[in-house]
């Protein structure tokens, strides 16, 4: 990977500062959007701090309140006057080291309040909004002042009125783990407290997305609808109650909303990159994104086990089986977990024994990593810390120092566990912290996370691309051992619109065998097809086949996986309705290939693509992985039809999607 420059081409950036004087009233102002529509306006009434936005003639948020609540200090937002406003304007285009899409437009109208207190000790607050055409941010800023030094926040009055009761998909914040629950599609003021994003379908026909952007040395946003259609803010707080603390200066994460008029446009936003800072790592040669396997699946299905004992899949006898497998079929990785010491039978319940150097005596990670160098292969390092965060803490520069000598260049990590060091919560300031102290530890030693169990993303891989991807969602793995049968056929037909907003997602696709005889019960609801389409519906720069080796040799199906990219030059969703269907087609980067994903539901349905996302004067063969005539996801799961044509950008391609069933499409250039 080459060494990016991260600003391309055109700047433009203009600042005008202006009084009071230039609003519509003597305490109103608003900004808009570059293209004119999206309208943001910020008021005070009374001493409270107001805004409200508009999209052309639809009302997206009513009068919504803005402010913070403290500990020992009156409340920011309540008793407030305009001091004074400035506006400046951006439009650069900036590129992406990895990605779904290779060039991102940065192009915003801004708005910069400042304010202060009218009685009580006269505290300021400067409120900074960007608004672009397909979305905003606004973010608290409390700037350097007499008096104060510290604060300590007891919540936000952070609001988000909807004028009507919309239905939203969310799942909630701590009745469940790591994110990792099903999805309701309900009326808002039905919901339960809930993490982001949260994606809205309005009465007015719009799509929204609810998140927020840099999340650093803050705690998570979550919402709760405080009456019938009004979304108030709640930080996930400490285990003593406080939300955050902080010195002054301080700045807030950014509460951003995508505004789209379908489905498919929430995906193809980049608000959320756009509001991250820039990347921090200024040689980025050395971040490496590709496809994976690994000695994974086969403990949850009860073919291996992380501990020790006979079946023990952690050893150099299997591992190298793996590496062999990789070099030959195009995978540039390979995922070894239960290597180390402290995988007890319990181990949830003692990650504090964890060791992140030492591995057991049948797993020679010296000679491993040398034999996969030797075969253009990299072992994936793994971390499970249970999560006993200061355990690692004291040892993960000592293990990144180790990995970084045997030419290991990715870990995945993990937090199963309740609570970090059995008291605080993932997504709280400490998790927070803790997160972004192992990202910045892991660039000393060049080495990429891919983090399970995390915070839920905010766009942090911007500014640290070594970021790679992260769980935060009900992952594959359910679909071994989940009481309830596993995820069911609507799942992946909404997580892209949902927890894919956050970011890149390590969902680990590729399960060709729906076997289960470990429990029966459970499987996997997909056909291969379905399983196929993954790769392009899901975005992820570390793709994993997820399956065991034994079940992908001899299947034809597998050359889709060993040709498919992971990073992209465009992204393109063609159709979409959430919770049904999607059809996704992305150009890959290093040719002019495209590639196509589409999936279902439960439900079986035929799908006309039109391809004219292809480029002109060119001829394409299309290599197509389609469900089997009599394909079902309950009765005949393997049915796969393998097919090619020649295809040009005005043709369409018509298919049939079995019940929880896909397709998958390479398209080639042909050259004369």
């Amino acid at each position: 990977m080459k060494k990016i420059g991260y600003k391309i081409a055109i700047t433009f950036i203009v600042s005008l500062l202006f009084t009071s004087c230039a609003a519509f009233t003597d305490n109103s102002y608003h900004v808009s959007s570059p293209d004119g529509m999206l309208k943001f306006e910020v008021y005070t009434s009374q001493g409270q701090l107001y805004y409200k936005v508009n999209d052309g003639e639809t009302e997206v948020f009513q009068e919504s309140k803005l402010g913070l609540k403290f500990k020992n200090h009156s409340p920011l937002g309540e008793k407030l006057e305009v001091i004074s406003s400035s506006n400046q304007s951006n439009n650069t285009t900036w590129e992406q080291p990895w990605g779904e899409k290779r060039l991102i437009e940065d192009r915003y109208e801004e708005l910069l309040l400042e304010l202060q207190e009218t009685n009580g000790d006269n505290k300021k607050l400067n409120l900074r909004v960007r608004v672009y055409n397909d979305g905003f941010g606004f973010r608290y800023e409390v700037p350097e002042q007499a008096g104060i030094s510290e604060l300590i926040i007891t919540d936000e009055i952070t609001e988000f009125k909807l004028p009507t009761v919309d239905k939203a998909w969310w799942t909630a914040i701590y009745s469940e783990e790591y994110y990792e629950a099903i999805t309701q599609f309900t009326p808002v003021n039905e919901m339960d407290t809930v993490c982001l994003p949260l994606t809205i379908e309005t009465q007015s026909g719009k799509y929204l997305a609810i998140h927020e952007a840099n999340l650093t040395n803050y705690a998570a946003m979550n919402l709760y609808c405080a009456d019938s259609s009004t979304l108030s803010c709640d930080l996930t707080p400490w285990s003593t109650g406080e939300k955050v603390f902080t010195n002054v200066p301080f700045v807030s994460p950014w509460r951003m909303v995508i505004v789209a008029d379908k489905p498919g446009d929430l995906i193809t936003s980049y608000l959320e990159l756009n509001l991250n800072e820039p990347c921090k790592i200024e040689d980025t040669s050395w971040i490496e994104t590709g496809k994976y396997i690994g000695i994974w699946w086969g403990m949850h299905n009860g073919t291996y086990t992380w501990h020790m004992g006979e079946k023990h899949g952690a050893t150099t006898k299997n591992t190298k089986m793996y590496i062999d497998f990789a070099a030959k079929h195009n995978f540039k990785g390979v995922l070894v977990e239960g290597w180390n010491y402290g995988w007890g039978n319990d181990w949830t319940k003692e990650g504090d024994k964890f060791q992140f150097t030492t591995p057991y005596p049948d797993f020679d990670i010296e000679y491993l990593s040398d034999y996969a160098l030797k075969k253009g292969v990299r072992l994936i390092g793994h971390h499970e810390t249970g999560g006993a965060t200061q355990n690692y803490e004291q040892q993960m520069e000592e293990a990144f120092a180790m990995y970084n000598k045997l030419g290991i260049r990715s870990v995945k990590t993990g937090y199963v566990g309740s609570r970090l060091n059995g008291k605080e919560r993932h997504s709280s300031q400490y998790g927070i912290r803790h997160f972004r102290k192992v990202i910045e530890c892991a660039a000393k030693y060049q080495i990429s996370i891919d983090n399970h169990e995390p915070a839920m993303p905010s766009g942090l891989r911007r500014t640290y691309p070594n970021l790679l991807s992260q769980e935060g969602v009900r992952g594959q793995e359910y679909n071994a051992w989940s009481p309830d049968g596993g995820n069911k056929p609507e799942h992946l037909t909404i997580i892209p619109f949902t927890r894919g907003l956050a970011g890149p997602i390590d969902f680990t696709p590729g399960i060709f065998n729906f076997e289960n005889p470990v429990n029966p019960g459970t499987r996997v609801q997909t056909t291969i097809a379905k399983q196929l389409a993954l790769y392009v519906v899901i975005y992820s720069p570390v793709q994993m086949a997820a399956d065991l080796i034994e079940n992908y040799e001899g299947n034809p199906a597998l050359k889709f996986i060993e040709d498919v990219p992971v990073n992209w030059d465009i992204t393109k969703v063609l159709d979409a309705k959430i919770g049904d269907f999607i059809t996704v087609v992305r150009k890959d980067r290093d040719s002019n290939e495209w590639y196509l994903g589409s999936i279902t539901d439960e439900n079986s349905r035929f799908i006309t693509v039109d391809l004219d996302f292809l480029d002109k004067d060119t001829n394409y063969r299309a290599e197509i992985y389609r469900d089997g005539d009599d394909a079902s996801w309950e009765s005949n799961p393997t049915a796969i039809k393998i097919e090619t044509s020649t295809v040009t950008k005005t043709d369409q391609l018509m298919f049939r999607l079995a019940t929880s069933g896909g397709v998958a499409v390479r398209f080639v250039p042909i050259m004369d």
